[in-house]
């Protein structure tokens, strides 16, 4: 089973740039398909991005589209979601998670689950 851990979150003024990771450790990373999530209080966890390690596709959720870029360093086994141009509703623990299978966005379908990671963003 692949385990996976967040890091690169923290607090930053709206239209600034974070990157996290995503570290993951156990069977080859390449199999899987990684998926960003966030959630605030409240919410339901909602699908960020994903890549499918086979294949390398990517897909952002709408919300997210242009301003936040997936990819990953397989030689690393890490992956990475840039976030650029942030605003103050991109606020929120980003998770990381694992499936078998290509992209999916509902996060009863991923397996394995990092703790998360705090992105802050002000005003």
């Amino acid at each position: 089973q692949v385990q996976v851990t967040e890091s690169g979150g923290g607090l930053v003024q709206a239209g600034g740039s974070l990157r996290l990771s995503c570290a993951a450790s156990g069977r080859t990373f390449s199999s899987y398909t990684m998926g960003w999530f966030r959630q605030t209080p409240g919410k339901e966890r909602e699908f960020v991005a994903g890549i499918d390690g086979n294949i390398g596709t990517t897909r952002h959720s709408d919300s997210v589209k242009g301003r936040f870029t997936i990819w990953q360093d397989n030689a690393k086994n890490t992956v990475y979601l840039q976030m650029n141009s942030l605003k103050p509703e991109d606020t929120a623990v980003y998770y990381c998670a694992v499936r078998r299978g290509i992209i999916k966005s509902a996060m009863t379908l991923y397996d394995s689950w990092g703790q998360g990671t705090q992105v802050t963003v002000s005003s």
